[in-house]
């Protein structure tokens, strides 16, 4: 009976070492797998950065004003002023429509009903 113990007391040992191995290894694939997206993401945030300082040297005043005035003929781009926009307050909004009447009451018959 002792000796039944101690094999199933092996195997369970051993089962466990196995599981053991398994997890680990699986730890480990998983750990390499977040350091590569670690990676990435630096490497997707260093591109953004260098992409943010091309668009903010593509869209300096300067350079537009030149493009718009080399580009005058084709595109009749006229420079902004101030004194262009409007305020809030002069923008005209679409009256609505009233909605047709569709089943009247004689509000004169109902007032005298009430007062019986």
């Amino acid at each position: 009976m002792r000796s039944v113990i101690y094999v199933l007391t092996a195997l369970g040992v051993i089962g466990l070492a196995f599981w053991a191995y398994r997890e680990n290894y699986a730890t480990q694939a998983v750990l390499n797998q977040t350091d590569r997206l670690h990676s990435q993401i630096r490497d997707t945030h260093a591109r953004l950065a260098v992409l943010r300082a091309e668009w903010a040297y593509l869209n300096r005043p300067d350079r537009i004003r030149e493009l718009a005035e080399m580009n005058f003929e084709r595109l009749q781009l006229l420079p902004l002023h101030p004194d262009q926009f409007g305020q809030v307050d002069e923008v005209q909004y679409p009256i609505p429509e009233l909605l047709p009447i569709t089943n009247p009451v004689d509000v004169s018959t109902m007032n005298s009903e009430n007062d019986l």
